[in-house]
């Protein structure tokens, strides 16, 4: 089957761009020494006369922006550009005093670029990146219930923000959802923001048309502000769905800016879709040109970090599987770096697979994940508990209990062996209780003498209760088979 007509949707062919508004990690705005940490803040309050756009204000360039942008350049494949420019981008918002937003529009500080992505059906593909370019953050309305009124926080005008536009070369919600994934990982690891969605640290706008004709486009419509990959997936499909019932019943699909409704699970009208030409873009003539020499961007690119494509071939390389992957590379920090802490138990892979495994299935999705564990297990602790582990001195239970209980700058092994977790490996020692256990269940005893081998797990069971939980389970199946002539 031809690749196309893997994306058919009743006769129509769906197409998808996806804008991503990247709000950029610095102390301060944009042009403007005023704090950009605004999430606790007051309303109106990390303000300044630049934002309110007085006259006489005169913005200055925040070169870490510029510096971190520059990173994001790398992390999409490519290069940041050695000139750009600000323009400015003209229509009105309440929250937008100035009447313009400070842009880059003609010079974009990057250029092409890729995304690699990968669909739940094993499939992938390379979704090109178009540009990236600079820009400030506007105010913010809410509309409080009932009111006839609107109110407006200036706290986010001047936020430094990274806008990604790609190709239009997604093809269905599911690739939309994996492209917006990729790009949050992306960013995420090259330390160029906090990607916090529910802050709106990241906002995707997704762009979709249908056409009966796979060489042309429809009429597109931009859904904006998406700040989760489920609402990008499903607005994809709402968007796809209504627009083909619009062509299927003679009408026709409006060109126009939609919100999403994530409680109703469906867009809405916001108003007709402008051009670039209803912008009346033209050069900001209180910016400079942005000129980076080629030493600038070998200092950038001698300061990335690791991205999350090679933290996702060293996770590959110790045995994980795709869901384990992307939980640690979802729930790592810079702060608490998990898949860092997995990294570093190699060459050993079998420690590395049994740290990210305990990282996965009990400490992702705890209680306190959330908030403030009393204690992460170290990299020596996880180190000395699976020595016990190898040792036979300690079982995968107890082992996982033993994790649970560590406290900063506790010896494992002090601490199984105060807790009884040490492991009975001593045949000598075992010997008297598997015998006692067999002569209390003789009719088990008898069934296993008749071939019933999954009386095996109850006589153990017997036995690790007998010994409460510190005998061998291997050695005491050995001592069954032995004592039993089996």
């Amino acid at each position: 089957m031809p690749l196309s007509e893997k994306y058919k949707v009743k006769d129509y062919y769906p197409t998808i761009g996806i804008e991503c508004h990247v709000q950029l990690k610095t102390k301060t705005k944009l042009f403007t020494s005023v704090s950009n940490e605004a999430i606790d803040a007051e309303p109106n309050t990390l303000i300044s006369h630049v934002c309110f756009g007085l006259p006489g204000a005169l913005p200055v360039l925040n070169k870490e922006a510029v510096f971190l942008a520059s990173k994001a350049a790398f992390a999409l494949g490519t290069k940041p550009q050695k000139f750009s420019k600000f323009d400015r981008k003209h229509y009105f918002y309440p929250d937008l005093p100035k009447g313009y937003q400070i842009s880059q529009y003609e010079e974009p500080i990057i250029l092409d670029g890729k995304i690699s992505i990968h669909i739940d059906d094993g499939s992938e593909r390379i979704i090109n990146i178009t540009r990236a370019h600079l820009e400030e953050d506007a105010g913010k309305s809410t509309h409080p219930a009932g009111a006839d009124y609107s109110l407006v926080d200036l706290n986010r005008a001047g936020t430094p923000l990274l806008e990604i536009v790609s190709e239009p070369e997604i093809h269905s919600s599911a690739e939309a959802k994996a492209y917006a994934k990729e790009l949050w990982l992306s960013m995420k690891y090259a330390g160029v923001s906090d990607v916090d969605l529910y802050h709106g640290n990241m906002r995707f706008d997704v762009n979709v048309s249908v056409s009966k004709d796979i060489n042309k486009l429809g009429t597109r419509t931009e859904t904006k502000n998406l700040n989760s990959f489920r609402s990008v997936e499903r607005a994809v499909d709402y968007e796809i769905t209504r627009q083909i019932k619009l062509l299927e019943a003679g009408e026709q699909v409006v060109q126009e800016t939609r919100g999403w409704l994530d409680d109703k699970q469906q867009t809405f009208s916001q108003r007709s879709k402008e051009d670039a030409h209803d912008y009346r873009y033209f050069p900001d003539p209180d910016i400079p040109p942005v000129v980076l020499d080629d030493e600038y961007i070998s200092n950038v690119e001698s300061n990335l970090q690791i991205s999350h494509t090679e933290y996702r071939k060293v996770l590959e390389g110790i045995g994980l599987d795709k869901s384990g992957i992307e939980t640690l590379l979802s729930v790592s920090t810079e702060e608490d770096n998990l898949v860092d802490l997995v990294k570093s138990c190699l060459p050993e892979k079998d420690l590395a697979a049994f740290t990210a495994k305990y990282i996965i299935n009990n400490l992702v999705g705890s209680e306190d994940w959330q908030g403030e564990l009393k204690h992460r297990p170290t990299l020596q602790q996880y180190k000395s508990v699976y020595e016990l582990i190898n040792k036979d001195k300690l079982s995968s239970t107890n082992a996982k209990a033993l994790l649970d209980m560590l406290e900063d700058g506790d010896d494992p092994e002090e601490i199984a062996i105060s807790q009884n977790l040490i492991q009975i490996s001593d045949s000598t020692q075992l010997e008297s209780i598997v015998v006692k256990v067999l002569s209390d269940n003789p009719n088990a005893v008898a069934d296993l003498k008749n071939g019933e081998q999954k009386v095996t797990g109850f006589l153990v069971g017997q036995v690790m209760k007998e010994s409460k939980g510190q005998a061998n389970p291997s050695l005491v199946q050995k001592l069954i088979r032995d004592i039993l002539k089996l």
